[in-house]
């Protein structure tokens, strides 16, 4: 429990800015520049083999900016991370497996460069708010986007989608008010598509997908805990995850964080947590 707090203290830390730390800004991931395609690198002066975090921003896939971070780069950095905020173009002008591509190219932009910022592309986490949260999901559950920008599944240690709604397209389109099904449709294609683009679809054993650590801030009785909640294939997966609903106000706002990625992502007890898994 002390660790999950201490990484909701990260993810919504209002710390000041360390002395020692860089950012790289508007960095192309793409062969065309444009600053849709464009991701920024926060390291620090002594980044040496860091851990190093992708954050994929929210806006419902029309909206948002890699600049919305807050003081999320500088919690991670101030802890020995590396820290890449990524843009991606937006519907209706890119369809959603291109939004994904977008995500996925920029990881793999990360995990081949990684090194030339004090980094190690061999410990990698997705992160992702919202929209971004489910393009984490994807993105760790099917591996042929990562793949195809020759980023291997195995590296990626850790998952952690925050305030998403749409790991489970189909579903989400069953229970949600008319308004928003309509605007699922028109953003997710038919069903084929809608079922290719949730992450529980491609959820199954042996592809290294890794651990997830699913956290509810907003709503916290809301539709990503149910859009989480498994699916038929789970008890024959040996994917683990943890989903966490938080309360900001209950934070200690100096829990400790050392080690951060070893307790979470590495413990036996942990390693031994599947899917389906409430705890």
């Amino acid at each position: 429990m002390r660790v999950t707090a201490a990484l909701i203290v990260l993810l919504l830390a209002t710390a000041v800015f360390a002395a020692d730390s860089r950012i790289h800004r508007d960095l192309p991931y793409a062969e065309v520049k444009e600053h849709s395609r464009t991701l920024d690198v926060y390291n620090s002066t002594n980044s040496r083999h860091d851990p190093v975090v992708v954050w994929i921003h929210g806006g419902g896939w029309q909206a948002g900016d890699k600049s919305d971070v807050a003081a999320k780069p500088w919690a991670f950095v101030d802890r020995g991370f590396v820290f890449v905020s990524v843009n991606y173009r937006f519907a209706p002008a890119v369809t959603m497996k291109q939004i994904a591509e977008d995500v996925a190219k920029a990881t793999g932009w990360s995990y081949k460069h990684a090194k030339e910022y004090g980094g190690d592309s061999q410990t990698m986490f997705i992160m992702g708010h919202s929209a971004g949260a489910s393009l984490t999901a994807l993105l760790c559950t099917d591996d042929r986007y990562l793949k195809a920008e020759g980023v291997p599944l195995s590296v990626i240690k850790g998952c952690v989608p925050v305030d998403g709604d749409a790991f489970d397209v189909p579903m989400q389109i069953q229970t949600v008010e008319p308004r928003r099904k309509d605007s699922f449709r028109t953003k997710f294609g038919d069903a084929d598509s809608q079922k290719d683009l949730s992450a529980v679809t491609h959820i199954a054993r042996g592809k290294h997908i890794p651990p997830f650590l699913i956290l509810r801030v907003a709503d916290p009785q809301g539709a990503a805990l149910r859009s989480a909640s498994g699916s038929p294939c789970c008890p024959e997966t040996d994917v683990q995850a943890q989903r966490r609903v938080c309360r900001p106000a209950s934070i200690r706002p100096r829990a400790r964080t050392t080690r951060l990625w070893t307790p979470i992502w590495g413990s036996p007890a942990t390693r031994r947590r599947r899917y389906c898994s409430s705890s």
